[in-house]
């Protein structure tokens, strides 16, 4: 396995305060500032590293990130009594502006924003002493980077305040921006970094973004506006590309041994660093890369914070419900007691897993996530390595279906639905099946439901389907039982911006809060 790890020494970026004592004032020439950097190839690469850098960290992929969006859906329920208070907040509902997950992924959103928009404005201002290539492609991965997380930004909060170059000083703190407004500034992003990134990496650069990556992001973003024709045109250059297609096993797309496969369209990297976490929120870990947290979190031999809703168990299609057979990406999404781990040598139990049991098929039982946890190979808790798989050719063919049914093309989502129920490892019945026909609309929007759940379950999409199927008027019931209308469609501002950000105050704080 080949992967490359990210520069992670963080540029600090610092900004002057005055002082009376003018012999504090001044300032060493020999100092590297923002306006003496960035002037070679060699510094405006380690700068796009440090973006990613910061994506990588424990505000965001590393672990804040995973859990808000999970837990913001009903794909997911307390593993047990040990979730700490402001992640059940999340999961329940009663969550306020100082929830430490809300301001987490916020705070870590903008300073991938922030680094972002000083490579674009210094690679724009030193044209003249940087390689063509290099500025060009620092700016497609730093407009991707910051495309990616006003994505997020806007999904979550609504209008947010949009920084289109980098914020020197307090002063430059500004305003919610309208919904329509970010959206139409990410679209820009991506459709330049489009043109800027290539289409694949070397063995040595696995894990930047690329064409194919900037294109899905796109589709996402026009599909959660309900802008189906645009979104189609993003997907259909990622399926005519052949860059991309399904691989055979589906339990490869949640397990290093084979990270970066045909599948896979944008990745974050984590480097197995022997069970060393960083918990800083600003992906400065030593040794050059960091771990994820993630299968420790809702390993069935870990902490088991999270575990399947029984609601997401209850989606599978199984023969002890009457379908023609049972889905087999339920056992490799999840672990049930008996199951063997370790590489075969441990059989999980009872006991092995702490917290609540699930309901299944009318028996209580213990089930864990498998995907994303080292149990297939370790015997013991730790923190990892595994990538974490942000974007994969699935996504693709599931958002072509969605789109192709809104279109009026029923028959040919159909066919998209199919290509996914074919995969070997999978081989289920097409549609139409018994309790899934499609010679509808409706119906087949049903059938796509269920499948993006099934298929991409446990991988923060779910959430981003309820909010724009909510949004779009297309639930026909509600998945979150204790959801308000008029305030739980977005999250709080969080505090720390309302008292700090005098643009926004008490008055921009969204509905509810």
């Amino acid at each position: 396995m080949k992967r490359h790890y990210y520069l992670t020494s963080a540029l600090l970026l610092s900004v002057a305060i005055g002082c009376n004592d003018k012999s504090l004032d001044q300032l060493n020439p020999n100092a590297v500032t923002t306006d003496s950097y960035f002037k070679t190839d060699v510094q405006i690469k380690s700068a796009t590293n440090g973006i990613y850098a910061a994506l990588q960290s424990t505000n965001l992929i590393a672990r804040e990130w995973f859990f808000t969006e999970d837990l913001r859906s009903d794909d997911v329920s307390a593993g047990g009594g040990q979730l700490e208070t402001p992640r059940n907040q999340l999961l329940t509902g009663v969550h306020d502006t100082g929830n430490s997950l809300v301001s987490s992924v916020w705070t870590g959103a903008y300073r991938v924003i922030h680094r972002a928009n000083v490579v674009i404005d210094k690679a724009a201002a030193s044209t003249t002493t940087l390689t063509a290539s290099v500025a060009n492609q620092a700016t497609g991965e730093a407009k991707f980077l910051r495309a990616w997380s006003y994505f997020e930004l806007v999904s979550l909060w609504g209008g947010v305040p949009l920084y289109k170059n980098y914020v020197t000083s307090l002063a430059g703190s500004a305003p919610r921006s309208p919904e329509a407004d970010v959206y139409a500034f990410i679209v820009a992003d991506l459709k330049a970094a489009q043109d800027a990134l290539p289409a694949t990496y070397d063995a040595a650069n696995q894990g930047r973004a690329t064409k194919g990556a900037a294109q899905m992001l796109l589709a996402r973003v026009y599909l959660q506006q309900g802008d189906y024709a645009n979104a189609k045109t993003e997907l259909q250059k990622i399926i005519s590309s052949g860059t991309y297609q399904l691989v055979d096993e589906y339990n490869d797309n949640f397990i290093e041994e084979t990270e970066f496969n045909k599948e896979s369209i944008w990745e974050v990297n984590f480097l197995p660093s022997g069970g060393t976490f960083n918990w800083g929120g600003d992906g400065d870990g030593a040794s050059g890369g960091e771990e994820t947290v993630r299968t420790q979190e809702y390993s069935g031999i870990g902490w088991r914070n999270i575990i399947p809703s029984n609601s997401l168990l209850a989606e599978f299609e199984k023969t002890s419900k009457g379908d023609a057979k049972t889905d087999p990406r339920y056992a490799k999404s999840v672990y049930t007691t008996g199951d063997k781990f370790n590489n075969g040598q441990s059989v999980l139990t009872d006991a092995q897993q702490n917290g609540f049991s699930s309901m299944v098929d009318g028996k209580e039982q213990k089930i864990s996530w498998r995907k994303f946890t080292l149990m297939y190979k370790a015997g013991v808790s730790t923190t990892g390595g595994i990538n974490q798989r942000i974007m994969r050719y699935a996504e693709t063919l599931l958002a072509m279906a969605e789109c192709e049914n809104e279109l009026g093309n029923t028959a040919s989502a159909v066919t998209y639905l199919n290509m996914i129920r074919n995969r070997a490892s999978v081989a289920m019945p097409v549609y139409p099946t018994a309790n899934y026909p499609v010679s509808t609309k409706d119906q087949v929007f049903t059938a796509i439901m269920h499948e993006r759940r099934i298929e991409l379950n446990g991988e923060e999409i779910r959430n981003r389907d309820i909010l724009r199927w909510r949004k779009l008027g297309k639930l026909k019931t509600e998945p979150l039982a204790y959801f308000q209308k008029g305030k739980h469609e977005l999250l709080p501002i969080p505090q720390q911006e309302i008292d700090n950000n005098p643009n926004i105050g008490l008055k921009g704080q969204n509905p509810g809060y």
